[in-house]
């Protein structure tokens, strides 16, 4: 084989790929906050069939889950501005990301409260404990411990799945390199390098979001 490695020819934008680092880790934090927030507020209207917001979070839900990422990313950013509602590319790939890890987070969220056994609950009801205090107190919890091995997955799938944004020039990880491999034209060692940066973040991510789960729930969220 006549092709020469050269992987000093990556590693000297390594600025660059810092940059796409952080901006892929910031897209997948601020969609795994506000889309687990979104999720368990899906989760509880369904599960507890709150109307309206129990068909409203059923249609979402069903609209998101049936169509695929890219398609939800490119009707935001370019869709969106016929209506008048402007984004610029950052704005529009974290509310891609928040809309479609919302939903997801809500059906597996939705499973957990779900199998919360009725003798809790009753047991909160005959302490004179309302709604409001029954979810946050009996039902949360430990519906998020028994879910939250799914939770972490599908932040992680959402990781990875933001290297959809470069296609709207959000500069993340992706972006990144086709940047790179624009300049340098070493496209085996560039891509191989994200893969390689890709694994170790989605196997840092989960192991950060269990030590959390572990922290924040207890030893049930394994």
């Amino acid at each position: 084989m006549s092709y020469q490695f050269d992987f000093v020819a990556v590693f000297d934008y390594s600025s660059v790929l810092l940059a796409g680092t952080a901006h892929t880790l910031l897209l997948t934090a601020v969609g795994a906050v506000a889309g687990l927030g979104i999720g368990i507020l899906g989760a509880v209207s369904r599960a507890w069939q709150i109307k309206p917001f129990d068909r409203i979070f059923a249609v979402y839900v069903e609209l998101i889950r049936n169509t695929p990422f890219l398609i939800q990313l490119f009707f935001i950013y370019f869709g969106l501005p016929s209506l008048g509602f402007r984004l610029d590319e950052w704005q529009a790939a974290i509310l891609a990301v928040i809309i479609n890890l919302g939903a997801y987070t809500t059906e597996i969220v939705r499973a957990g409260i779900e199998a919360t056994p009725r003798g809790q609950i009753e047991a909160a009801q005959s302490l004179a404990m309302t709604r409001p205090q029954i979810f946050r107190h009996v039902v949360l919890p430990p519906a998020l411990a028994k879910v939250w091995p799914a939770i972490c997955s599908q932040m992680v799938i959402v990781m990875l799945g933001t290297s959809v944004c470069s296609q709207i020039a959000a500069e993340e990880l992706t972006f990144a390199a086709n940047f790179i491999q624009s300049r340098n034209f070493r496209a085996f060692e560039t891509y191989f390098i994200v893969t390689v940066i890709y694994f170790v973040l989605a196997v840092a991510v989960r192991q950060l979001l269990t030590v959390a789960g572990l922290r924040l729930l207890g030893r049930r969220a394994r």
